[in-house]
C-alpha cells in the first residue's frame, strides 16, 4: 500500500478576497461552509474539504484548477447560469450555445467557468 493510498484528500483555492469567495462558493455554487480559520474558509464538496485560503498577492492558472462532476451538465449550467455564472468559451473548442463542449467521439461534455478571482473550475459528466 502506497504512503499516501487511503488518505482523505483535501482541495485547496486560493483567493485575494476571502468575503468575496465565501458568497461566490457559498451562495453562488451553494455549497456549504464547514467552518472557518485564519487562513481559510472550509466547504464541504460531497464529504470532501475544499479550503479556500486567503494569498493576498494570488493570481489564478489559466487552466483548470477544479473540476465538478455532475450527472447532468446541461442542467448544471443552466442552473448555474440562472446564479450569474458566465462561462468560458475557448477558440479551440467547437462549444455548443450554452458553452458546453462534448468530446467528439465519446459522451463526455465539460463547461468552464471561473470564481471572482479568475481560477477556472469546471462541470463535467466525467
Amino acid at each position: 500500500m502506497g504512503i499516501l493510498e487511503s488518505a482523505k484528500p483535501v482541495m485547496i483555492i486560493c483567493t485575494r478576497d476571502r468575503d468575496r469567495a465565501v458568497a461566490f462558493y457559498r451562495d453562488t455554487l451553494g455549497l456549504a461552509m464547514t467552518s472557518e480559520d485564519r487562513f481559510a474558509a472550509i466547504f464541504d464538496v460531497a464529504g470532501i474539504p475544499l479550503r479556500v485560503s486567503t494569498v493576498p498577492d494570488f493570481t489564478a492558472h489559466e487552466h483548470t484548477v477544479l473540476g465538478f462532476h455532475v450527472p447532468d451538465v446541461v442542467v448544471a449550467v443552466k442552473a448555474l447560469g440562472e446564479k450569474g455564472v458566465t462561462f468560458n468559451r475557448y477558440a479551440q473548442f467547437a462549444q455548443d450555445e450554452l458553452g458546453i463542449l462534448t468530446v467528439a467521439g465519446t459522451g463526455t461534455r465539460v463547461a468552464w467557468f471561473q470564481d471572482p478571482d479568475g481560477n477556472v473550475l469546471s462541470v463535467t459528466n466525467a
